[in-house]
């Protein structure tokens, strides 16, 4: 089945996204392009040679132009709530990139317009598709090693030799805990098989920072099965950098497994090794899979509406990330403990 997308939102993280789609026309075809700021759709054209006839200035006038069945968001985080509830109301399925919402409440209301309409509404969160992380998730369920009982996490790159001022990157909202822990967020709950309970954090800037908002962290993360989750995340750190999933240790009743995932651009990273008390270390064997990072998001949101089943990472699945995201930042800013509270969206 190949879906028929309308894409909104052709910034520079869309753009690379239109590139995706040209490399996937096996799974979508593109029926349309929008942005609001008519420079990026003349930026789009000129980078990938898309034709003019294939862009829009809003979502109404592609729907009227095109017989689309979804509508993929990559505009930035204001516009994701609008644009997906547009697009449900629509009757069209909407995968929406990460931040899925700016708050709880509006991420459960276009979760519930998504059961009502009886549509898939996934959110991309990319890291969940690659070969580690999917050799641990099903390692944990299959029980063999036992019970978890604590989890490290170290997340560490340097995204801090600009000059002050002068990087959009500097002046994110918790360029951290929302723009890239969502990502690790996420991973403890679909690696665990947990969801969490209540959070401990406290994020600050180093004295060498550039970040106008905390761009470290720690955090401890009790999760409802028994996992405790130690978290250190930075984008000032001066250590050796990690992959972007981080490095990952976790204990459990019958051994230890350390893993790592997603480089830049390659499986180069892929990692698994397990080590059994008294034995030495050693590796896994990682499932080949046909599509990863995004296109793994893309692949396994065009399978859901082929098939009419919800894909993990749906938009009522990840109210859980969200909800861990938000008490993160809520502990850091009010130095006290939080729980994760979650209302159920019905599927």
């Amino acid at each position: 089945m190949t879906v028929r997308l309308i894409q909104v939102g052709l910034g520079g993280w869309g753009r690379d996204w239109a590139r995706l789609l040209a490399r996937h026309t096996e799974l979508v075809q593109v029926a349309g392009y929008i942005d609001v700021q008519p420079d990026m759709l003349t930026l789009l054209q000129h980078e990938t040679g898309v034709t003019p006839a294939l862009c829009f200035p809003s979502l109404d006038a592609a729907l009227a132009a095109t017989n689309a069945d979804a509508v993929l968001v990559t505009a930035a985080l204001p516009g994701h709530v609008p644009v997906a509830l547009a697009a449900l109301a629509a009757g069209k399925h909407v995968l929406v990139e990460k931040p899925f919402a700016p708050s709880l409440a509006e991420a459960q209301h276009v979760a519930a317009l998504a059961a009502q309409q009886n549509r898939v509404l996934m959110v991309s969160q990319n890291y969940r598709f690659y070969p580690a992380v999917q050799a641990v998730a099903t390692l944990l369920r299959t029980g063999t090693l036992g019970t978890v009982g604590a989890v490290s996490i170290q997340f560490r790159k340097y995204a801090n030799s600009q000059p002050a001022g002068t990087h959009r990157h500097y002046l994110l909202q918790q360029p951290l805990l929302m723009d890239m822990a969502i990502h690790h967020f996420d991973l403890m709950r679909f690696v665990l098989n947990q969801e969490p309970a209540s959070i401990h954090c406290h994020a600050w800037n180093p004295a060498w920072s550039k970040f106008a908002d905390p761009a470290a962290a720690t955090a401890t993360i009790m999760f409802d099965g028994g996992a405790v989750v130690t978290y250190n995340g930075s984008w000032v750190s001066t250590g050796a950098p990690t992959t972007w999933a981080g490095d990952w240790q976790i204990e459990c009743e019958n051994g230890l497994i350390s893993w790592t995932s997603r480089n830049d651009t390659s499986l180069d990273a892929e990692a698994v090794a397990i080590r059994l008390p008294g034995k030495r270390a050693r590796r896994l064997v990682l499932p080949n899979l046909p599509y990863w990072d995004r296109a793994g998001s893309l692949a396994a949101f065009v399978a859901a509406i082929r098939d009419g089943t919800e894909p993990q990472s749906s938009g009522r699945d990840n109210i859980g990330s969200l909800a861990l995201m938000f008490a993160a930042i809520a502990s850091a800013q009010t130095g006290q403990p939080q729980l994760v509270n979650v209302e159920p969206v019905a599927a």
